[in-house]
């Protein structure tokens, strides 16, 4: 299945693997190139209570070719628009499938064409996989979900916070900036009330700046079954301008495809029943 943002710049491609599990790619389409974001895994379990896919649980890690196929199939709707572009950003922790997630970033890289800096792996905070990527060959840029800057809020939003703590997790970044010296990214979702109020800005401002940190403040689609709302644009705003005041480079990230349920996991959540009529399939 698919679903087409209104002003087609966006595409959700939901796919059906051979063994009947269920995968999200998204297409983000710009005036000359195209971003493509892929899964590692058929669900999640990190369980961060705000995202879709964490919610559905986790079924099982996908291979290369399934990670790789995402890329290729997305490249083809694209049309003439060069894919510059790949994250690993949707279904899944992309370092709790660490194998499969590297060889498909070498892949991409020696086959596909895509400079390492064009390639980016998100990941909750998962502290050895961060440490391993850091004596992989690819300077390879790394985006961090961080969601909250002291590990009482990050423990109840990021749950894996627990096992690798705030200032592990800046101890590994740290490391990570020193063997590559590559862009860290916090990636972090405005929840109303949550994690938008000045004190969460403030302690935003303290960890990213000594790391050198750029944030992407991601207004947050709602999700079922999360009581809270993402902020109000008003809102986030005035976080954005916060921060720049406290010296951190800080981007609000456009909320494209709320049309498409493009919050990750959200088609995928809402599409109930899968026949072989309704959704494409995906190699193996």
């Amino acid at each position: 299945a698919r679903s087409v943002s209104d002003d087609g710049d966006t595409t959700r491609f939901l796919w059906r693997l051979h063994d009947g599990a269920t995968v999200e790619t998204v297409l983000m389409l710009y005036p000359d190139r195209a971003t493509v974001c892929i899964s590692t895994q058929a669900g999640c379990a990190m369980a961060c209570g705000f995202c879709a896919t964490g919610q559905a649980g986790f079924e099982r890690q996908l291979s290369v070719g399934e990670i790789l196929e995402q890329v290729i199939q997305a490249a083809r709707a694209a049309g003439d628009r060069r894919v510059s572009n790949i994250v690993f950003m949707g279904m899944g922790e992309p370092l709790a499938n660490y194998d499969a997630t590297w060889a498909a970033a070498e892949r991409l890289q020696a086959d596909v064409g895509i400079s390492a800096r064009h390639l980016t792996i998100s990941t909750v905070g998962v502290i050895p996989g961060i440490r391993r990527l850091a004596t992989e060959s690819l300077p390879i840029n790394l985006a961090v979900s961080l969601h909250a800057a002291n590990d009482q809020l990050r423990d109840q939003l990021v749950p894996i916070n627990r096992r690798y703590p705030l200032a592990d997790l800046a101890d590994a970044c740290r490391d990570y900036l020193a063997a590559k010296n590559r862009r860290l990214s916090f990636e972090w979702a405005m929840i109303d009330n949550t994690n938008d109020r000045d004190s969460d800005c403030e302690e935003l401002a303290t960890y990213a700046r000594r790391l050198r940190a750029h944030v992407n403040l991601i207004p947050l689609n709602p999700t079922p079954g999360w009581p809270t709302v993402g902020s109000s644009k008003a809102r986030v705003k005035a976080f954005a301008a916060g921060l720049t005041e406290l010296g951190v480079n800080v981007t609000i990230r456009a909320n494209r495809g709320t049309d498409i349920d493009a919050a990750c996991g959200q088609l995928r959540a809402t599409t109930v029943t899968l026949s072989s009529k309704s959704s494409a399939k995906l190699a193996d």
